[in-house]
């Protein structure tokens, strides 16, 4: 079969229009991502730290710590980010400690939430709000 510079060129366009619609439609919310982490089990609180600063002057870099003793695996989001899934941690049983610490890029004044996964099965949450004066992901 032989394409034409034309022919090659609409077939591309095409394809990057389709990437390009079909991104949306794999973004998950935040509810979604907290019931598959969560295999639909209730969170409760305590046993899990989230450390954020309450104001952060720039949304590309914002500095978190989350610290959750027994944890197999702690899961972080944004909820005002458009991909609201930032990270999730696993740890095995050699792990020193339960703990990460990164920075994220928060969009705007949101909520960061942390989820772990304890030894025993149960759930435990941590949230925290995080005003941002100016936005990481394009605001």
């Amino acid at each position: 079969m032989n394409l034409s510079r034309r022919e090659a060129l609409w077939v591309g366009l095409g394809g990057l229009a389709s990437a390009v619609l079909a991104t949306p439609a794999l973004s998950k919310t935040v509810d979604e991502l907290t019931a598959a982490f969560t295999g639909g089990a209730a969170a409760g609180t305590g046993g899990i730290t989230l450390t954020t600063p309450e104001i952060a002057e720039n949304g590309n870099t914002v500095p978190v710590s989350v610290e959750a003793p027994g944890a197999v695996a702690i899961m972080l989001l944004a909820a005002g980010n458009p991909e609201p899934a930032v990270a999730t941690f696993t740890f095995g049983p050699a792990a020193g400690s339960q703990m990460a610490a990164t920075r994220i890029r928060l969009a705007k004044t949101q909520d960061v939430i942390a989820l772990a996964k304890m030894a025993d099965g149960s759930i435990v949450q941590a949230q925290a709000t995080v005003k941002v004066t100016i936005g990481g992901c394009g605001g």
